[in-house]
C-alpha cells in the first residue's frame, strides 16, 4: 500500500467517523429505527443546547421520495402569526438534530422563522436500513423532502422557504439548491464538499492511483460484508487523544466526544459510519451544477478552518449578484457548530429576510 493510499484511507475513516460499537446488530435500540416500524421519538429535551422560552417545539416526521421516514424537530416562534418564512436545517456530517442543526434552527426561530431541524436518512431517529449510510443523492433528497413537508404546514409561506446546511450538509444543501427551485435562499456554514474530499483527499492530494487503491480496498470490504452478512464499521474519532493528532481532529474530538457536543445518537459521538459508505461519493460530484443556482446563497466559513478552501472554491462556481462569501476572523471549522458568539446569526437573519 503506497503512502497516498494510506493517507486516503485515514482521511476517509475520519470523514466517516465513529467506532466499532455500531457494527450491525450492536446498535443502541433508540438508534435502530426499522423501516416500517413505528417511530419511537424521544419526547424529553435531550439537546446539547438549552431550550429557549421564545419558541414552541415539537417532534414531527415526514417521508422522502425513497420511502424513508425522517424525524425532525419543528421550532415555531411564540406568538408569531403566519404565513411565516421557513427554514430546513441539517448537518454537520455524522451529527444529529440535537446538536448543531438544532441550535441553528432554534436560534433562527427566535428571530421569527419557522424552522425544521432533521436527522438525515439512515441516521439518528430517522429510518432507513442499513444504519449509518450516507448518500450524495438520498441526502440531497432529504432537503427537498423537508421542503415538501414545510409546504404542507399551515402558517408557512411556501414561497419563502430556505435551507441551512452545516459542514457536509452544506455541500448537500448547495446540491439541493441547484436542483430544487422552491429553495429561495441557502446558507452553507463551515461547508465540506464531501464528494471532492472523499475522491481527492484533503487539499486534493490523492492521485488516480491512490483513488483506485482506495476503491479496490473498499470493494474488497464489500465482499467481506456480503460473505459475513454484516456490515463493518469504519474507524474514526478515538476515545481519547494521544496529542499527536492534526488540529482538526482535536477540534472534532473537543466537540463530539466531550460534554460540549456529545450525543448518544450522533455517529461521530457514539457510533460508526458504514465502512463502505464513502464509495458513492467518489464518483458523484456534488457541486457539478452549483454555477446554475439562481437563488441566493451565503457561504460562511472560519478564517482558520482546515476546510475553508471548500467554501472559497464553491463561491468561485456561483454566479449572480445574490451570492456572498463571509469569512469569520479567527474561527475554526468547529467554532461554527455551536459558538453563538462566533456564528453570524445577525448576518444570516439579514440574508434570509432580504431573500425570502
Amino acid at each position: 500500500m503506497n503512502i497516498c493510499t494510506k493517507v486516503a484511507l485515514f482521511m476517509s475513516s475520519m470523514l466517516f467517523a465513529g467506532n466499532a460499537m455500531a457494527a450491525e446488530g450492536n446498535l443502541p435500540h433508540n438508534n435502530a429505527v426499522k423501516e416500517g416500524a413505528p417511530m419511537k421519538l424521544e419526547q424529553n429535551w435531550d439537546k446539547t443546547f438549552a431550550k429557549s422560552d421564545k419558541v414552541e417545539h415539537r417532534k414531527v416526521t415526514f417521508r422522502n421520495r425513497y420511502g424513508i421516514t425522517l424525524a425532525a424537530d419543528l421550532y415555531t416562534p411564540k406568538g408569531a402569526e403566519g404565513p411565516l418564512p421557513a427554514l430546513a436545517v441539517s448537518g454537520p456530517f455524522g451529527a444529529v438534530k440535537e446538536q448543531a442543526s438544532g441550535l441553528y434552527a432554534q436560534t433562527m426561530a427566535e428571530r421569527g422563522f419557522l424552522t425544521l431541524a432533521f436527522d438525515p436518512s439512515y441516521t439518528g431517529e430517522s429510518s432507513g436500513e442499513p444504519r449509518h449510510v450516507a448518500s450524495p443523492d438520498i441526502n440531497t433528497e432529504d432537503f427537498s423532502a423537508a421542503v415538501d413537508f414545510l409546504t404542507t404546514l399551515e402558517g408557512v409561506d411556501e414561497h419563502r422557504i430556505g435551507i441551512i446546511g452545516i459542514c457536509g450538509f452544506g455541500g448537500m444543501g448547495l446540491n439541493a439548491a441547484a436542483m430544487d427551485t422552491r429553495i429561495k435562499a441557502t446558507v452553507a456554514s463551515t461547508m465540506y464538499d464531501m464528494s471532492r474530499v472523499t475522491a481527492n483527499g484533503y487539499f486534493d492530494a490523492m492521485d488516480a492511483d491512490a483513488r483506485y487503491d482506495l476503491r479496490r480496498q473498499l470493494n474488497e470490504q464489500r465482499t467481506r460484508d456480503a460473505r459475513s452478512g454484516s456490515i463493518a464499521p469504519a474507524p474514526g474519532l478515538p476515545e481519547k487523544l494521544s496529542g499527536n493528532e492534526p488540529q482538526f481532529v482535536k477540534d472534532y474530538f473537543d466537540y463530539y466526544k466531550t460534554k460540549r457536543g456529545f450525543h448518544a445518537r450522533s455517529i461521530n459521538s457514539n457510533g460508526a459510519w458504514n465502512a463502505t459508505s464513502s464509495l458513492s461519493f467518489m464518483n458523484m460530484p456534488l457541486l457539478s451544477y452549483a454555477g446554475e443556482i439562481r437563488s441566493a446563497v451565503l457561504l460562511i466559513h472560519g478564517e482558520k478552518a482546515h476546510s475553508r478552501y471548500f467554501s472559497e472554491d464553491a463561491f468561485k462556481k456561483l454566479k449572480g449578484e445574490n451570492k456572498q462569501l463571509m469569512i469569520i476572523p479567527g474561527a475554526s471549522h468547529v467554532d461554527l457548530y455551536d459558538r453563538t458568539d462566533v456564528i453570524p446569526f445577525d448576518a444570516m437573519e439579514a440574508f434570509f429576510r432580504a431573500n425570502l
